[in-house]
């Protein structure tokens, strides 16, 4: 038996839920931005994905606070860059305390046992545990919701990419994944590791 649901019957807490629940598992963009001071921000985000291979773009969606812009987003529209870091098993647990709410003027990364590298292209620090960050220069900022409960959805151009070479190989240009082993989120306080292949599955 199906059901069938109106977006507009779910208040917001259970549409996240409905989404979250079902949009899964979903990849975690932990992202470096900074301030025109210099101050240095780090959180974990969920709504994230490739947009498109040419040119290289990547997306991250920004919730509002009570109507506020979060410091990522802030700092990423002032500044106009940006730096993804892909989350795998060896930095989860120190990407995880930066997702608690702190004062814009507190470096979260403060808070971890990670540090932090020069970038190639941009001023915003990268994260040097992360096997693989990309640079990316904002393209586009969509405001999507209403004032209070509102998004901001942020697309950046990636300016320069730096993954490990123990992940990579040059010349077929293929990324191990299983070497990668990145986290992925499902629900709440979630994670799941890359589960096992489905080949067999679909030749049958």
């Amino acid at each position: 038996m199906s059901i069938y649901i109106n977006p507009k019957d779910l208040e917001t807490g259970n549409m996240y839920k409905m989404l979250i629940g079902t949009v899964t598992p979903r990849p975690i963009a932990f992202v470096t931005s900074q301030d025109e001071k210099g101050n240095v921000n780090a959180a974990p985000f969920a709504f994230f994905n490739v947009v498109c291979p040419e040119p290289p773009m990547l997306m991250i969606s920004v919730g509002k606070d009570n109507g506020e812009l979060k410091d990522t987003s802030a700092n990423i529209l002032s500044t106009k860059e940006f730096v993804v870091h892909i989350v795998d098993e060896d930095i989860v647990k120190d990407v995880v305390k930066t997702g608690d709410n702190y004062g814009a003027d507190v470096n979260e990364l403060d808070m971890t046992d990670l540090t932090t590298t020069d970038s190639k292209v941009v001023n915003v620090p990268s994260v040097k545990e992360a096997k693989v960050r990309y640079e990316c220069e904002l393209v586009h900022h969509l405001e999507l919701g209403d004032e209070q409960k509102g998004t901001d959805m942020l697309v950046g151009q990636v300016k320069s990419i730096y993954i490990d070479d123990e992940i990579y190989d040059v010349d077929k240009a293929y990324v191990d994944v299983e070497k990668l082993n990145p986290i992925t989120r499902v629900v709440g306080n979630h994670y799941v590791r890359i589960g096992e292949p489905v080949e067999d599955l679909l030749d049958k």
